[in-house]
């Protein structure tokens, strides 16, 4: 485990932000209002995204509090920049076998002497992490038997990571969750040299899940339909979708092709402008729409939008057995109205 702070860098995986720690396993939870509160969020990245509004929340319902988030390296930059935290710890997700890691783990959660942790992952690992505390353990507000403020899933219904969510916090005391303000992700996006008009299109998705992407080929269609309502396509993605943007750009000329070129907040930015996205149910979505971009997602059977899609101030679900089905018409015809004065 290594340690991430606003301006500052460490590579001694023990330092922590509090000098009055003292490592040595002594609890500081008493009852009344928490002072120095863990959440605890690891991925996946639309999962993180999801829960940019529950750190919000969780901030405004502590707003005195010393706060620190233990997530995984590709949501540092994010939480440091969100204002929710003072400190921001970085995970490596150390094998239950790798002893040492382990206790470094374990002493770097001990020092802050935590008088609440929100378990907003709720998982295995971090019922374990539980295990971790000393026997005074802090309010844990998750699913781990035993803890102060037990969350657990209902059996019957289909629910939303999100909605479950925002009850897990309800246990807490916490019943003032809106839509996410992504207002603090700033980036400089000059150099991009978007058109005036553009709209964002994301063809990729998990590698391992090709039943999740509609054809590359019908991405590319819709972007040459978009050229002719006066919208530039603006195609997004990392280097594992590279061929993809890459036949999209052969078959439109006028689409400008970012992929691999955009970090995280510049596609939060890049979205703020944009008259619309359509993607598959992938990561980016989700940040194009809490954003508050307008967002059309596409969805097959292998995977349900009542549980994980997007959430937004303008979210549309196009959702069919097999996308290799999924007609241009149908989505086209959902396309939002641009303004391309």
């Amino acid at each position: 485990m290594t340690i991430e702070r606003p301006e500052m860098t460490t590579e001694d995986p023990d330092l922590v932000a509090n000098d009055d720690t003292t490592g040595d396993g002594e609890s500081l939870h008493t009852p009344g209002t928490p002072k120095r509160v863990l959440v605890i969020k690891l991925s996946a990245f639309g999962d993180f995204i999801l829960s940019i509004r529950s750190f919000q929340a969780i901030r405004a319902h502590h707003p005195g509090a010393d706060i620190t988030l233990l997530t995984t390296k590709p949501y540092v930059s994010l939480a440091k920049a969100s204002g929710c935290f003072n400190t921001v710890l970085m995970d490596s997700k150390p094998k239950i076998y790798e002893i040492p890691s382990i206790l470094k783990l374990r002493k770097t959660l001990r020092s802050f002497k935590f008088d609440r942790v929100y378990d907003l992952q709720r998982n295995e690992r971090t019922g374990f992490y539980y295990k971790l505390f000393p026997a005074n353990k802090p309010e844990w507000v998750g699913n781990v038997r035993g803890c102060s403020h037990y969350y657990e899933k209902p059996d019957n219904g289909v629910f939303h990571i999100a909605v479950r969510e925002k009850e897990q916090l309800k246990t807490a005391g916490i019943t003032d969750v809106r839509l996410p303000d992504l207002s603090f992700i700033k980036a400089d996006i000059e150099d991009l040299a978007l058109p005036r008009s553009y709209a964002l299109l994301v063809p990729g998705g998990a590698p391992h899940r090709p039943e999740k992407r509609w054809p590359v080929t019908r991405f590319a269609e819709l972007a040459d339909h978009m050229t002719h309502l006066g919208i530039t396509p603006v195609l997004i993605g990392t280097e594992a979708e590279r061929v993809e943007c890459d036949q999209i750009k052969q078959f439109c000329s006028a689409a400008l092709n970012l992929c691999g070129k955009t970090s995280l907040e510049q596609i939060g930015v890049i979205a703020r402008k944009a008259q619309f996205a359509v993607g598959n149910d992938t990561g980016p979505m989700h940040l194009i729409s809490a954003a508050g971009c307008p967002v059309i997602v596409l969805f097959s059977n292998a995977s349900d939008p009542n549980k994980i899609c997007p959430i937004g101030p303008e979210v549309e679900i196009i959702q069919v057995d097999d996308l290799q089905n999924l007609e241009l018409e149908k989505v086209a015809a959902a396309l939002p109205a641009a303004n391309t004065d």
